[in-house]
């Protein structure tokens, strides 16, 4: 039985029984009108004999053309950085480009040798998210002529375009709704290395508070669940009521475990929002309210964009993304 079975034939076989270039069979196969009569019969027919099925390798040879992106990222692990990704990876797809994917464990170091690696490996674009990355950074692309979509920032020149977040406006408003209506102290935890989004929206938080002549707290907190559940449940041996701003729902569910493990109830006594949300927020129970923005099609974006980037037919360089709160059981309202 096995010796009915072959393996599939490659363009390269085909090339080779009629010979003539890759190139040339490529042309046949998406039907170009730069091949002769002749050649073209004679590829055909060896198409035919041989049981060729072609694939996305011919495409690329007809065109001469592969498009690569490269992207930068902090880390892949966060759920909201892999819903960007499954965005970008899911148009690339489509479009048959290749992708290569960088990481920075929010270090800048890490950030500016992705920027050198990308370079010297001769990308047709990049798309970036990092927090690290400062204007004058992603300019390095400019100076190179490389094409540039940056998320969560807003720089705009001749080869760099912006997709920024708004995350602000609808926080304040949500806190001023809270100062009419709520009965807690609200609390921001203070996530180290987490990047400029989580110190705007730190900043944001102080400044309303200031405004309106309003007491409130800063915790320092690790990105871990483990540790912040640990000190959050020692924390509510003494407190029994908070509001709790926390950056990511994992942080945030930590903070509602440890609470209910303590005896209090949310959002009766504890009650608790995310920054980013994520679908883990309709998951944990009781479900995180939370400030929520679609991160998956922040990556199918990015990458329209880039294309128009680099074909330069892009016209309006931002795309703004603006948040919208989302209430669940972890608030009064």
């Amino acid at each position: 039985m096995a010796g009915e079975f072959k393996d599939r034939v490659t363009i390269y076989e085909v090339a080779k029984a009629a010979g003539v270039s890759l190139a040339t069979v490529s042309r046949v196969i998406n039907d170009t009108n730069s091949v002769k009569e002749e050649t073209r019969n004679k590829v055909l027919n060896v198409i035919k004999k041989l049981g060729y099925k072609p694939s996305g390798l011919a495409q690329a040879l007809a065109t001469n053309k592969t498009t690569s992106i490269g992207v930068i990222v902090p880390s892949a692990n966060y759920v909201y950085i892999s819903n960007m990704l499954n965005g970008i990876i899911e148009i690339c797809k489509n479009k048959n480009f290749t992708v290569s994917l960088y990481t920075t464990a929010h270090s800048r170091i890490d950030a500016i040798s992705s920027i050198e690696k990308m370079i010297k490996s001769h990308v047709d674009g990049v798309i970036v998210f990092d927090d690290e990355l400062n204007e004058e950074d992603i300019e390095v692309f400019n100076s190179y002529n490389v094409p540039v979509v940056a998320i969560n920032n807003q720089i705009v020149a001749s080869k760099i375009a912006s997709i920024p977040f708004g995350y602000e406006h609808v926080l304040k408003r949500l806190m001023l709704d809270y100062f009419n209506k709520g009965d807690k102290t609200m609390t921001f935890l203070h996530v180290h290395n987490a990047g400029r989004l989580l110190s705007r929206i730190e900043n944001c938080f102080i400044q309303t508070h200031l405004e309106h002549d309003r007491e409130y707290g800063i915790i320092n907190c690790d990105d871990s669940y483990n540790r912040t559940y640990l000190d959050f449940k020692e924390r509510f041996k003494k407190v029994k009521k908070e509001f709790v701003i926390a950056y990511r729902d994992s942080i945030a569910a930590a903070v509602l475990n440890a609470a209910e493990d303590c005896g209090l109830k949310v959002p009766q006594d504890i009650e608790v929002i995310s920054i980013i949300g994520t679908k883990y927020s309709s998951i944990i129970r009781p479900t995180i309210s939370n400030l929520y923005i679609d991160m998956q099609e922040v990556g199918k974006r990015s990458v329209y964009m880039l294309v128009d980037l680099i074909n330069n037919q892009l016209v309006d360089k931002v795309y703004k993304f603006e948040s919208y709160y989302i209430k669940k059981d972890s608030t009064k309202f």
